[in-house]
């Protein structure tokens, strides 16, 4: 099953972040925490354009996710 079309309760803030994302991956402001599927939570640090965002994971894992990605959801 691909993370994409895991079911969540209608009022899950999943359901919200998958929504977002699909309208044009809506910008996510700095200091909003974020779930990855792979890496788990993080903390946005910095924006980087319009299509990608600095995702700090704990312990110096820092990395670049694309908006649109699936398997980012915004808490």
């Amino acid at each position: 099953m691909s993370s994409g079309s895991r079911p969540h309760l209608a009022n899950s803030p999943f359901n919200k972040a998958r929504e977002a994302a699909a309208a044009g991956g809506a910008p996510i402001p700095v200091g909003e925490q974020v779930h990855h599927d792979r890496y788990g939570l993080g903390k946005v640090i910095a924006s980087d354009g319009h299509n990608s965002i600095i995702v700090d994971f704990g312990s110096g894992n820092r990395r670049r996710v694309a908006l649109d990605s699936p398997r980012l959801e915004r808490l």
